[in-house]
Parts: structure tokens; C-alpha cells; sequence
């Protein structure tokens, strides 16, 4: 009985809609310098190009992976989960 319960309750929030999102990266710029910023302007940012990119639902992280791109649009192959032990 209690299994079935939990079961439902379950189903009932695995439809729930969350915000996914991929941080390659960040960096701070004087609000002088974000007004200043053109078509083509070119940001830098503070993560290597190598380095693992955070994947967050509803803003909290929950793995690290890697950019990928999938015929003409970018992808993510997650490489661990956070709180995953590493070897």
C-alpha cells in the first residue's frame, strides 16, 4: 500500500516542467563596459575551454559535462553527477 502511495505521488511531479540550463561560464564587466558592447563584441570569459560546464536545473547544479554539438546545435554529455564520488 505504502509502495503504490509513494508511486503516486512520484507520477504526479515527474510531468512538473523545470528550467535547464548550461553555464559555460562567467566573468564581471564594469556597467560601463556592458553598454559599451556591440554585435561581435567578444566576452571572456573565466573557465578554460576544456573545463567541465555546469548543467543546472532551477538554478542549483546537479552535473558537470561536456559541449558537444549534435548535427548544427549544441548538446551537453554530462560526465558526472554532483555529489558523485570521483575515481
Amino acid at each position: 500500500m505504502v509502495n503504490a502511495l509513494e508511486n503516486q505521488r512520484l507520477n504526479t511531479v515527474l510531468d512538473v516542467k523545470v528550467q535547464l540550463t548550461v553555464r559555460l561560464g562567467s566573468c564581471q564587466l564594469a556597467m560601463r563596459d556592458v553598454l559599451e558592447l556591440n554585435p561581435g563584441a567578444i566576452i571572456q570569459l573565466n573557465q578554460r575551454a576544456n573545463a567541465a560546464v555546469g548543467l543546472y536545473v532551477n538554478d542549483k547544479l546537479i552535473a558537470l559535462g561536456e559541449v558537444v554539438v549534435v548535427e548544427e546545435s549544441f548538446g551537453i554529455k554530462v560526465t558526472q553527477l554532483v555529489g558523485e564520488a570521483t575515481s
